[in-house]
């Protein structure tokens, strides 16, 4: 009883904040991977997934290349996120629980697209959607165009799941990728070759991050 009543306080408190994406995960099968320090997640066993949607006029903008407009949305984006989880974190400790709020966006190894954990696949545990084609996570309603943050916790919660949905035979990702990384498979999405374009952009000052939006802007869900 205590986690659906925690469940829906907290998803609540959160859509208050402005937050349009909410759900719970259950990370105690996945923490293993994370590049956290294993004493502090010893008692974290669940994973808050919480996401906002990007601005359409902004990503309407791109067309071959990321823009300024979309390079400062999306640090905007993502320190509304970040201020977002830290509210949570207060929320959660107030209520004497655990709570550890994670960057919505700090990479530690960019050659191999490392994080302290992948928010994609958070959120996918969470329900929010499923990884697809681009390697991002896919929503029913916004597709890709939105952006993630994650708080673990021991907060009693009940948790969400996975969805059973995918891109089906949407391929308007694939067609649209300037560097050709996105395949039929999405487990065969290229890393590197996508790693290279951020570079390419980010070479011709076009942007001051590795991002492109391009595959962000293609994504409907709908195909």
């Amino acid at each position: 009883m205590d986690n659906q009543k925690n469940y829906l306080s907290l998803k609540k408190f959160c859509q208050e904040q402005g937050i349009g994406l909410f759900g719970v995960a259950d990370i105690s099968k996945i923490k293993k991977d994370f590049l956290i320090e294993p004493k502090v997640l010893k008692k974290l066993d669940r994973a808050i997934s919480l996401g906002i949607r990007l601005s359409e006029s902004i990503l309407e903008e791109i067309e071959t290349h990321p823009t300024r407009l979309y390079f400062h949305h999306y640090r905007t984006v993502n320190a509304f996120l970040d201020q977002a989880a830290f509210k949570v974190c207060n929320y959660v400790q107030k209520k004497n629980y655990l709570s550890l709020p994670i960057p919505a966006s700090q990479i530690l190894d960019w050659q191999n697209q490392k994080a302290h954990l992948s928010h994609k696949q958070i959120g996918y545990l969470a329900g929010l959607g499923w990884i697809g084609r681009n390697n991002l996570l896919v929503n029913t309603k916004l597709g890709s165009k939105f952006r993630l943050v994650s708080i673990l916790t021991n907060m009693p919660l009940k948790v969400d799941q996975p969805t059973k949905k995918d891109c089906g035979a949407c391929q308007l990702c694939i067609r649209i990728c300037p560097a050709e990384a996105i395949k039929e498979n999405p487990k065969d999405f290229h890393h590197l070759k996508c790693f290279e374009k951020l570079k390419e952009f980010q070479r011709q000052k076009l942007v001051d991050q590795y991002i492109c939006g391009i595959c962000v802007k293609a994504c409907t869900a709908e195909g």
